[in-house]
This record gives C-alpha cells, sequence and structure tokens, in this order.
C-alpha cells in the first residue's frame, strides 16, 4: 500500500475539530477523555490522516497518563521524531513521516528493556481491529497476532 499526505482541503473535510487540531497543528487531547487510551483490542494503530501503520497493540501499555502509551513502533521508518521545546521545556516530539501529523511525544521513562514510552494522542489514530486488517489493506501485520 502507498502512503500519501492528502490536501489540506481533503484533511479539514476529513478530520474533525478535535483531530485536526492535535494532527495539524500539535495540539494535545484531554487524558483519559480519547478514544483509545483504554483500548484493549488486538489490531494496529495507523495516522488517521495518511494510514501509515504506526503501532501494534502487542506494544500498547497502561502508563496511568491517560493517552495511549507504546513501547516502540510498528515501523520506526514510519515515525519521525523532532525536538519540541515549547511550553519552556525540551521534549522529543513524534509525527508520522509521510503523513507528518503531530502524534505525541516520546519520554524515557517506560517499561524495559528500552525504556521508552510513546504517549500519543488518540485523535491522531485510527485503529484497525485485528479481524479487519486483511479487508483494510493490512493483512501484513496479522501475524503479530497469530
Amino acid at each position: 500500500m502507498e502512503y500519501q499526505k492528502p490536501t489540506e482541503d481533503q484533511i479539514r473535510r476529513k478530520l474533525d475539530p478535535l483531530e485536526h487540531k492535535v494532527t495539524q497543528q500539535n495540539g494535545t487531547e484531554p487524558p483519559f477523555q480519547n478514544r483509545y487510551w483504554d483500548n484493549h483490542q488486538e489490531g494496529i494503530y495507523v495516522d488517521i490522516v495518511s494510514g501509515e501503520p504506526l503501532f501494534s497493540s502487542k506494544d500498547k501499555f497502561d502508563s496511568g497518563t491517560g493517552w495511549p502509551s507504546f513501547t516502540k513502533p510498528l515501523n520506526k521508518e514510519n515515525v519521525s521524531e523532532k525536538t519540541d521545546t515549547s511550553l519552556n521545556m525540551s521534549r522529543t516530539e513524534v509525527r508520522s513521516r509521510i503523513g507528518d501529523s503531530h502524534l505525541g511525544h516520546l519520554f524515557p521513562d517506560g517499561p524495559q528493556p528500552a525504556g521508552l514510552r510513546y504517549c500519543i494522542n488518540s485523535a491522531a489514530l485510527r485503529f484497525i481491529p485485528k479481524e479487519q486488517l486483511t479487508e483494510q489493506g493490512y493483512e501484513q501485520y496479522l501475524e503479530l497476532f497469530s
């Protein structure tokens, strides 16, 4: 599957106001009041803008923060990291590579062995249950759940 970033007009038509604010304006959704912070289904999470595969439920954990947290990306090449110095602090911002969507931030306080926590906004994601992977064109990820 080939992924591409839609035009700004297409993005505005596709996303609701919160999804647009988070992905296109580096926003943050409220903790504990978002779609996936407490999702325990098996499947993958893709960029809501471009469809790029980003994270797997196999790498999701409860960080207690109220946002979906992952130990690693599904495909490292689908995420980029940038230094974020907003809010008078230095953090590592996580973005989708092709869609250039703001996803969230990366922190060094996750579980071992890597110790990483990808703290991601639900509004930047679309969840695809394992039962729908083939139907939605992500069949190569079925092997994760066998």
